[in-house]
């Protein structure tokens, strides 16, 4: 018997970390941990909800940029006496309103309307991100699940070959068939471990396959070290822009408390009665509104409440955000201690089986013994996957954490 054929779980897991897995030739491109975020990005209900606020954003600039803050109004009159007194007396008057812009008001609902724009596309890079961190998680699941399913695979299949080496032993005299069902038992095991990781993987893949469309990925790249403050981060710089549109929309509707004035120029054409020569005149009247309209008293409190609780969060987000990228940073620290014990742990214990497996040929250590070294080998090597599946994790939840994009 060799034992390196039972190991070979243990070099599965030591090339998991040391480099890319390799696989077999697939008929379409395996996509970036960007591309993947960018598909699930055209598939979510955000990118739609995004898309809205960026339209009002742009109806709401274009209302400000207007000659005028209302629409103008036609005034069309006509009297006459044909039905009490019948002297012939007409009159036909036609007018035009003009809304105005009170001086600032215009200025102000600019200022609004893009502060305004501005927040909306915050709004849409912070909504990406978290996005991001979805698929992150997807991602890194999908791995978790591939690397548990090899290792389930080449287990069965070096647990396969003990098992009939073990056969063959019992056929020749060398061992006893209590050994043979040993080695069986082992073999069956590790069929429904197998079996227990095809179904986590088919589930890991359905996920992916409902946030992406995408097929999976093989490795997402995450760079190991950062530099990156989390003042930068979308979700801030959101926050930020909120309490600015907040604030901007505040004194818009400070000076927009009366309804607006309106400039009116009129045409008159009067007949004084039959026979009569006609006269026509011109008007221009200016209309200024004195009272506060009561509606703008209820709209400038709700946007006073808004820039109020704007500021709030503004607060406790960055307080949030620095104590999310310390956990972050602290994760990825526990996450390479972690990873480093369990390398050196699966060494050992593959040492350790190496050994137990010359004892066991030279017929001084029964074969129960050996199962259980290989075993503990093959955890140790399982274990070795799932570290480094959750270094990999925790260098992304720390990228998220300080709004960095894939």
């Amino acid at each position: 018997m060799n034992i390196e054929r039972w190991l070979a779980p243990c070099l599965v897991a030591g090339a998991i970390w040391a480099a890319p897995v390799s696989a077999q030739p697939a008929p379409a491109p395996v996509p970036t941990l960007a591309q993947a975020v960018e598909a699930a990005w055209q598939r979510a209900v955000t990118a739609r909800d995004a898309r809205g606020r960026e339209r009002l954003a742009r109806a709401a600039h274009a209302a400000a940029s207007s000659w005028m803050p209302a629409a103008p109004a036609v005034e069309l009159s006509h009297r006459d006496d044909r039905f009490h007194r019948a002297t012939g007396n007409k009159e036909t008057e036609l007018g035009l309103a003009v809304p105005l812009w009170r001086p600032g008001q215009r200025g102000a609902r600019l200022a609004a309307a893009d502060a305004q724009a501005s927040t909306a596309e915050a709004a849409t890079r912070s909504a990406r991100l978290q996005l991001a961190g979805e698929v992150r998680e997807a991602a890194w699941a999908l791995v978790a699940r591939q690397a548990g399913l090899r290792l389930a695979q080449e287990q069965l299949r070096s647990l396969r070959q003990l098992a009939d080496d073990v056969d063959r032993r019992v056929a020749a005299g060398d061992l006893a068939r209590s050994d043979a069902l040993a080695a069986r038992s082992e073999q069956l095991s590790a069929e429904g471990a197998l079996a227990q990781a095809g179904q986590e993987l088919t589930a890991a893949q359905a996920q992916w396959t409902q946030l992406t469309g995408l097929p999976p990925l093989e490795a997402p790249g995450e760079p190991p070290s950062v530099t990156e403050e989390v003042s930068a981060h979308p979700e801030l710089l959101r926050a930020s822009l909120r309490v600015e549109a907040a604030r901007r929309q505040l004194e818009a509707l400070r000076r927009s408390r009366r309804e607006a004035p309106e400039l009116m120029f009129s045409a008159r054409q009067e007949t004084p009665g039959s026979g009569q020569a006609r006269e026509s005149s011109l008007a221009v009247a200016l209309r200024l509104p004195l009272g506060i309209d009561a509606g703008t008293r209820v709209e400038e409190a709700a946007a006073l409440s808004e820039h109020e609780v704007a500021e709030a969060e503004l607060h406790q987000l960055r307080q949030r955000l620095e104590i999310d990228t310390q956990t972050a940073r602290a994760g990825v620290q526990s996450a390479e201690q972690q990873l480093a014990a369990a390398q050196a742990r699966a060494e050992l214990l593959r040492e350790r089986a190496r050994l137990i497996d010359k004892s066991f040929r030279a017929g001084e250590t029964a074969l129960p013994e050996l199962l259980r070294a290989l075993a503990a080998a093959a955890e140790a090597d399982a274990d070795v996957s799932r570290q480094s599946a959750a270094l990999g994790l925790a260098r992304a939840r720390l990228h998220q954490s300080l709004g960095r994009m894939p």
